[in-house]
């Protein structure tokens, strides 16, 4: 091989090399043309692309805390108890209900004298969708039988009508949320008398604190513009782990039963 050749090989092979100076080469060896040895002047700069920048994984989107439709005017166009059902079925109240298997609105008879009141769902009762099952329903039934009120003799509901992440207390920002749906459902229930049972429901609807102080003493609720007499006792929950204050429970019930007798 001369010693052009050798050259040319190497240059050929060379990253940096013009194209047009290899076209050149390859014609002069095609038609038989020696050249001498051409040293390169300059080497050409191969142009890196500049490499994308990574895109930016999107952060997840964070849980909504609360709906960003003000339930007031949604409750207040609900004339019917089950319009007002339909409305909470598909009202987006965040994390609250994202959380949940479905709203849990009420049980037992719309028309009765006798509405109750309890603090949230749980596990039991966001799967079957009624208020107050399980043991704690079991009790607050009993308890009511003790006096001779059965399920069709009363209405049950909660403060809050979704089941908050782990059995917690719903927050005062969740309770806010539901409570003109609360409010609407009394209204449009019309119970003569309301019972609360436990803290969270007696100071949502009446601002009290307390119950161990305010268990059994009479409140004054006022409904769209009807005055409803309202008592607040123990939770069941609370009962089933402090059975010993069954007793005050039942002095409840029964200034409970006097109030409905005497509205009959």
């Amino acid at each position: 091989m001369h010693k052009w050749q050798a050259k040319r090989a190497d240059l050929v092979y060379k990253a940096d090399m013009e194209p047009s100076l290899r076209s050149l080469l390859d014609w002069y060896e095609r038609v038989g043309v020696e050249t001498p040895d051409i040293p390169l002047t300059r080497s050409v700069r191969r142009v890196q692309a500049k490499p994308k920048p990574e895109a930016r994984a999107k952060p997840a989107p964070s849980p909504k805390a609360f709906a960003a439709a003000d339930p007031a005017p949604i409750a207040a166009t609900c004339k019917t108890l089950m319009a007002l059902k339909t409305a909470l079925d598909t009202f987006d109240a965040g994390a609250l209900s994202d959380g949940a298997r479905q709203a849990v609105f009420a049980r037992g008879n719309s028309d009765a004298d006798l509405m109750v009141i309890g603090e949230a769902p749980g596990r039991d009762e966001d799967q079957a969708g009624q208020p107050f099952i399980g043991r704690s329903g079991d009790l607050l039934d009993r308890m009511l039988g003790a006096i001779g009120l059965s399920e069709d003799e009363v209405y049950i509901g909660n403060v809050c009508f979704w089941r908050p992440p782990n059995d917690r207390k719903p927050t005062p920002e969740e309770l806010d949320l539901c409570r003109p749906f609360v409010m609407r459902q009394i209204a449009l229930a019309k119970p003569k008398v309301i019972l609360l049972t436990g803290s969270t429901s007696m100071h949502v609807m009446t601002g009290v604190t307390s119950i161990m102080k305010n268990r059994g003493q009479w409140q004054n609720l006022t409904i769209e513009g009807t005055d409803i007499p309202t008592l607040p006792i123990y939770h069941p929950t609370f009962l089933l782990r402090q059975p010993a204050l069954k007793a005050e429970a039942w002095q409840d019930l029964l200034t409970l039963r006097e109030t409905l007798a005497a509205l009959s």
